[in-house]
C-alpha cells in the first residue's frame, strides 16, 4: 500500500459531507482518521456514514490527536483564523475553506504561525486543479483567441430565505463576496497571471439580511486595459459561468467553479469547437496535490503568498462596496 496522509475533518459542514470527504476517500493519497463536531452525536453520524474510525465531540480533541497529519477546516469564516492557528500549533498541516481568512492581516498572522511550526497552509479553491484549465491556458498562450482582453464571470444562487445561515451574519464573515465572489476574483488572477491595479464594487446589502451583500457586481482593472467584470449573489437565480474574451476569439467555460467534466468551448470567428476534457473529481485532485506538497514531491503553485494576494483583492472589494468608490490596490 502506498503511503497515506491521515486527515482530520474539523466540522460537519455540508461541503465536507458532499464534497471534501468523498474527495479524500477517492484520492490516491488520503485517508480520514477522525471527524469532530461540537455535537458528538453529529460527529458519530458522519463517522458511521463514511466509516471514519474516530468521532470527537470537540475540535480540541481532534487537533490533539497525534495520529492526524492534516486538518480540513470547513467552519464558518470567522473561525478560520483560530482553528488554522490551533491546528498549526499542534503541527497539523491545514487545508482551509475559502475565504481562508476575513482579511489580509488575519492571514499574515496565520502564515507566521504555520511557518514557525513547519506546516503547509493551503486555501481550498478546488476548481484550480481541473485539467481543463491547463488546456485553456495553453490555448491562450498559443494565441488561439488572440490577445486576452478580459474575463467575465458570474456565480450566484438564491439562499435568501435562510436567515439563520452564517452567510447572513456580518460578524461571521457573511455576504456573497466572501462566499462566492472570491471565485471569479481568484480565477482572474490565475488566468492573467498578474496582480490587478484597482477594483470597483457595487452591492445590494439590505437591512432585512443584516446588511450583508446579497448581491454584488464589480470591475477589476488589470494592466494594459485588461479587466474582469463579475457578479455574485445569494439572492439571485443560479448562475456559474465564465467567458475569456480575446481579440480574435473567446473561450466559454460552463460551471467553471463546480464542474470540470464539461470541458469548454473555443470560439474562433463563426466556428465553435466543443473541447471535451477527461478529468477526475477536483476535490480528490486537491487532496492529492496537498499530500504531494506536504511530502515535498510537488512544488506548491498556490502558496500562502498567492492566498495573500487573493485576500488583498478581496479586501479591496469589501472596501469598495462599503465606500461606494474605486479602490486602488
Amino acid at each position: 500500500m502506498s503511503k497515506q496522509l491521515t486527515w482530520g475533518i474539523l466540522g460537519t459542514a455540508t461541503i465536507a459531507k458532499q464534497s471534501m470527504i468523498p474527495g479524500i476517500l477517492e484520492s490516491s493519497t488520503g485517508s480520514i482518521g477522525a471527524i469532530a463536531s461540537r455535537s458528538l452525536d453529529k460527529a458519530q453520524a458522519f463517522a458511521s456514514e463514511f466509516s471514519i474510525p474516530t468521532a470527537y465531540g470537540s475540535y480540541e480533541e481532534l487537533v490533539a490527536d497525534p495520529s492526524i497529519d492534516a486538518v480540513y477546516i470547513p467552519l464558518p469564516n470567522h473561525l478560520h483564523k483560530e482553528w488554522v492557528i490551533r491546528s498549526a500549533e499542534a503541527k497539523k498541516h491545514v487545508l482551509c475553506e475559502k475565504p481562508i481568512s476575513l482579511n489580509r492581516l488575519e492571514l499574515e498572522e496565520m502564515k507566521r504561525v504555520c511557518e514557525e511550526n513547519g506546516v503547509l497552509l493551503l486555501d481550498a479553491f478546488m476548481y484550480r486543479y481541473q485539467e481543463r484549465y491547463t488546456q485553456i491556458k495553453n490555448h491562450i498562450k498559443n494565441g488561439d483567441i488572440g490577445e486576452l482582453r478580459g474575463i467575465r464571470s458570474s456565480f450566484s444562487f438564491n439562499n435568501a430565505g435562510a436567515l439563520d445561515n452564517f452567510r447572513m451574519k456580518k460578524e461571521f464573515g457573511g455576504g456573497s463576496l466572501y462566499d462566492i465572489g472570491v471565485y471569479p476574483l481568484s480565477l482572474a488572477r490565475m488566468i492573467f497571471e498578474e496582480e490587478p491595479e484597482a477594483i470597483t464594487v457595487h452591492s445590494f446589502s439590505p437591512d432585512s439580511h443584516n446588511g450583508v451583500d446579497m448581491s454584488a457586481a464589480g470591475l477589476v482593472e488589470f494592466n494594459n486595459g485588461r479587466f474582469l467584470t463579475f457578479d455574485c449573489g445569494m439572492w439571485t437565480a443560479y448562475r456559474n459561468d465564465a467567458e475569456l474574451l480575446g481579440s480574435t476569439g473567446r473561450i466559454l467555460i460552463p460551471d467553471p467553479f463546480t464542474g470540470g467534466l464539461e470541458g469548454f468551448q473555443l470560439i474562433q470567428g463563426s466556428e465553435t469547437r466543443q473541447i471535451d476534457v477527461e478529468d477526475t473529481n477536483h476535490y480528490a485532485k486537491q487532496a492529492d496535490y496537498f499530500a504531494h506538497v506536504v511530502w515535498g514531491e510537488t512544488a506548491n503553485r498556490f502558496g500562502v503568498e498567492d492566498s495573500l494576494a487573493n485576500m488583498r483583492l478581496l479586501d479591496g472589494a469589501l472596501e469598495s462596496q462599503e465606500k461606494r468608490e474605486r479602490v486602488v490596490l
